[in-house]
C-alpha cells in the first residue's frame, strides 16, 4: 500500500534528472545564442518536464520584455551521460507584460477609423445587406424583357455602357434591366440594416439626448429639417442649420435643439423717427427783405410835413 502511494506521488511530482539539472552552463549558452549577451539574466528555476527532460529558466533583462523568462529545455537519452539541447524559447512569467488579446479587425473597427485610400470589405452574407433585385437572372415566361425587346436594347444601348465587357450583364436579363432603370446596386440595405442604422442615429440625435430634453420644440416642426427619402423619412431627416449642433447629421424627428427655426423669432428693429431739425438742407437768407414781404411799403411815402423842428 505504501509503495503504491509512493509511486503515485512520484508520478505527479517527478524528480528532475541530476545530469540535466546540472547542465546550467549548457542552457545559458543556448539562451545567449538565441538572444544576445547580457540579455540573459540569473538562473531562476529548474522544472522537470518528464523522465530525463528538464527546463531551465533564466531572467530576461530586455526592457521590452519585463517579466519574461528564457526557457531552455535539455534532455538525455536513457543510460547516456551526454545532455543535449531540446529547445530555447522566451516565455512570459506571472507578472509579464503581455499584449492584449487579439481581436479580428471587423470587431475592433470603430466609426471614424477609415482614412483616405482605406477599403472596408463587406461579407457576402452581411445581415445589413440584401440583393438589389430578386428572382432568377433569366426573365420569367411571357416577360416583355425577351426576344425583340432584348435585341432592341442591345442595338440601342450597346455603346452607352461604361463597365468592362466581362462585367456587362447579358441583354434581356434582369440584371441588365436593373442597370437601365438606375438600379445598378447589386445589394441594398436590408430591414436589419435599416433598423440598425435607425437605432444608431436615434442614439446620437434622438429624443433621449440631453440636447433634445432641453429643446423648446422638436425637429419635426423646424424649417431647417431636410426630410429623407424612402421609409426613413417617417422618422428621420437631415439638419441644415449651420449653427445647430447636428448640422449635416441625420436627426430623429423627435430631436431638438435651441436653434429651432420657430423657437424664438427676433422682432424687426424699430424704424428710427425723422430728425426734428434737418441739418442737411440749405436755407437761403436774402440780404435785403423782399418788397412783398410786408416789412417795407411797396411805394415810398409822401414828403413829410415840416413839424417845426429846427
Amino acid at each position: 500500500m505504501s509503495a503504491a502511494t509512493t509511486r503515485s506521488r512520484t508520478a505527479r511530482t517527478p524528480v528532475p534528472d541530476r545530469l540535466c539539472a546540472e547542465a546550467v552552463d549548457l542552457a545559458r549558452a543556448a539562451a545567449e545564442e538565441a538572444a544576445a549577451p547580457g540579455v540573459v539574466g540569473e538562473h531562476v528555476a529548474v522544472v522537470p518536464e518528464g523522465d530525463r527532460v528538464v527546463t531551465h529558466y533564466f531572467e530576461c533583462k530586455d526592457p521590452a520584455y519585463r517579466g519574461w523568462r528564457w526557457a531552455v529545455t535539455v534532455a538525455r537519452a536513457s543510460r547516456a551521460k551526454n545532455v543535449t539541447l531540446d529547445e530555447t524559447v522566451l516565455l512570459p512569467g506571472g507578472d509579464a507584460l503581455l499584449a492584449p488579446e487579439w481581436v479580428p479587425w471587423s470587431e475592433r473597427l470603430r466609426p471614424g477609423d477609415m482614412g483616405p485610400g482605406d477599403l472596408l470589405p463587406t461579407e457576402a452574407d452581411d445581415l445589413r445587406l440584401e440583393p438589389g433585385y430578386t428572382g432568377d437572372d433569366e426573365p420569367p415566361p411571357n416577360s416583355p424583357v425577351s426576344g425583340e425587346l432584348a435585341e432592341l436594347v442591345e442595338s440601342e444601348d450597346a455603346e452607352l455602357t461604361t463597365r468592362p465587357a466581362a462585367e456587362t450583364p447579358r441583354r434581356g436579363s434582369i440584371a441588365s434591366v436593373a442597370d437601365e432603370l438606375g438600379m445598378r446596386r447589386a445589394r441594398v440595405l436590408s430591414r436589419y440594416g435599416l433598423y440598425a442604422a435607425a437605432d444608431r442615429w436615434d442614439e446620437g440625435f434622438g429624443a433621449k439626448t440631453p440636447m433634445a430634453q432641453a429643446a423648446p420644440a422638436t425637429c419635426v416642426s423646424c424649417a431647417f429639417l431636410v426630410p429623407l427619402a424612402g421609409s426613413l423619412k417617417q422618422a428621420f431627416g437631415v439638419c441644415a442649420n449651420e449653427f445647430g449642433p447636428a448640422d449635416g447629421h441625420v436627426v430623429s424627428l423627435s430631436y431638438g435643439c435651441g436653434g429651432h427655426s420657430e423657437a424664438a423669432v427676433m422682432p424687426k428693429p424699430p424704424k428710427p423717427a425723422p430728425h426734428a431739425l434737418d441739418t442737411m438742407q440749405v436755407d437761403e437768407y436774402p440780404l435785403r427783405p423782399a418788397r412783398d414781404s410786408g416789412s417795407v411799403p411797396a411805394e415810398p411815402d409822401a414828403p413829410s410835413e415840416d413839424l417845426g423842428h429846427s
